[in-house]
């Protein structure tokens, strides 16, 4: 199947109150494993490389990349490759060669007038390209004379008007919210503020974005997407399913030095955290776009 794009994905998502799922990927095997639970499910999906993917490749993108527009070609259902977590003006370049169809620009570690300027540059730049642009909002204003929060933080919240603001004034096509889910947890226990997610959802006229959902048990993740969130970042979960299954694989069959076999049974476990947490979302859609 052609490449599909992840603005076509995430319109036609948010068109029927849906949202789509975005899988970071790291090996080979995340690549394949994401792929295989998304046929499994029968819905659309997103693979991500973030900029930290890619510094752990030696610096380079277009090896993984390549594995997953060739994993993507052949796929049974669409797929969309997506550019997560970027900071450097040179990789964000590097997109639309590799396969890209969308990037997550961030700029969230500057103060709000650079974050939008160095946005709304990165947004200029790409749109000229075909790009679809993801960002985020960087410091969270504190409250009751507390200090900001940086916007992963636990605690930290997206300000609607300041969202608002954001978006009109750099023009990005989709909004990373703070609404109570953090990165790299490692258990599903997080808990989401749901009034501000839909507060965000009547306010903004774009797609969010909901990034740290590996924390979020399922009826969290189904609320989300039941009040607005239209794109779900997954990365943390899949890790954690290839990590426990290699252990005990490894654990039961110390004398074991072929990496197939515990590469093996990493991947299916993988495949069986895509397909657990696309259904959570809802399952597939109606129909299956095409890119």
């Amino acid at each position: 199947m052609p490449l599909a794009t992840t603005g076509d994905l995430v319109t036609r998502a948010a068109a029927a109150r849906r949202a789509v799922a975005a899988f970071n990927i790291i090996t080979l095997e995340h690549v394949e494993a994401v792929v295989a639970g998304a046929e499994t499910a029968g819905t659309p999906v997103v693979l991500q490389v973030s900029e930290n993917a890619v510094k752990y490749r030696y610096g380079r993108l277009l090896p993984l990349a390549r594995a997953a527009v060739a994993a993507a070609e052949r796929a049974t259902v669409p797929v969309a490759l997506h550019l997560d977590h970027v900071q450097s003006d040179t990789l964000l370049r590097q997109a639309p060669e590799a396969g890209f169809s969308s990037v997550m620009y961030d700029a969230s570690r500057l103060p709000y007038a650079e974050n939008l300027a160095a946005t709304r540059a990165a947004v200029d730049w790409a749109h000229a390209r075909g790009l679809w642009i993801e960002a985020e909002l960087g410091q969270v204003g504190g409250k009751n004379g507390q200090p900001p929060l940086d916007a992963h933080a636990p605690g930290a919240r997206t300000d609607p008007a300041e969202a608002r603001a954001f978006v009109a004034d750099s023009g990005v096509d989709a909004l990373a919210v703070a609404v109570g889910s953090v990165h790299a947890m490692t258990t599903r226990t997080a808990t989401l503020d749901h009034d501000l997610v839909k507060r965000l959802a009547g306010t903004l006229d774009v797609p969010l974005v909901l990034h740290g959902s590996s924390g979020l048990p399922d009826g969290e993740l189904a609320a989300a997407v039941a009040h607005g969130i239209t794109k779900v970042n997954v990365g943390t979960a899949l890790n954690i399913a290839m990590t426990g299954a290699i252990r005990e694989y490894l654990a039961a069959r110390p004398e074991a030095v072929d990496s197939r076999g515990y590469l093996t049974v990493g991947r299916e476990a993988m495949v069986r955290t895509v397909v657990e947490i696309v259904r959570a979302l809802g399952g597939p859609p109606p129909g299956r776009p095409t890119a």
